[in-house]
């Protein structure tokens, strides 16, 4: 990979700084190839391969915790951006467009084909297509569930304890311990003790 010797930033400074960046530049691009390399011999591994694929997520991504588990097909941009805490479990197919940092808590659950999208393009045509793109952080505090087929958009909080139903399209934050779903994604109820089904105490008897 490229280092700037100029005064000026590079550009993948400018990308984690949220800053319009050019996606062209020969560095973010040695960049991507290096994560393809690393999530491409991930997902050809087994179930089996335990040590092997913790060794592959060390490599890929900025921090991968304690029983992470994530099901492939898993892409990602750079990998050095994404930060997973423990007890983590990933679903089939998930994306992450991580040009900013996207940070998952503990005890996190999504849900297959997720995507989550912390990059975006210039809205000016001439800007677009010249390679102008620009990016904000997305984060899934503990506890979280996500089901199948949500989307989730650029600068996106989703707080503790919550549920986003399966299909939304998240382009706001959510509070914590709600349930929310749809496009746009709006919350529709609180999380309260009705919702208790007698589950821990069952298996804690």
């Amino acid at each position: 990979m490229a280092n700037n010797t100029n005064s000026s930033p590079s550009e993948w400074d400018r990308m984690k700084n949220g800053e319009v960046y050019n996606d062209f530049d020969k560095d973010l691009f040695d960049r991507r190839v290096v994560a393809k390399k690393l999530f491409k011999e991930y997902n050809k591994t087994d179930d089996s391969e335990i040590e092997k694929r913790k060794e592959l997520l060390s490599k890929l991504l900025n921090k991968a915790g304690e029983r992470l588990w994530i099901e492939p097909d898993f892409r990602c941009e750079y990998g050095k951006n994404i930060s997973i805490g423990d007890d983590v479990y990933i679903n089939f197919g998930c994306i992450m467009l991580d040009c900013a940092d996207i940070t998952i808590g503990n005890h996190v659950l999504l849900g297959p084909n997720l995507g989550l999208y912390a990059a975006n393009h210039s809205i000016l045509p001439e800007e677009r297509i010249a390679g102008g793109c620009y990016s904000k952080p997305i984060t899934i505090q503990d506890n979280v569930w996500i089901g199948g087929d949500v989307k989730i958009l650029p600068g996106v909080t989703i707080g503790k304890g919550s549920i986003i139903g399966a299909g939304s399209i998240v382009t706001k934050d959510i509070p914590s311990r709600v349930i929310a779903a749809g496009n746009p994604c709006k919350v529709i109820r609180k999380i309260t003790e009705k919702d208790k089904s007698g589950y821990l105490e069952r298996i804690n008897s």
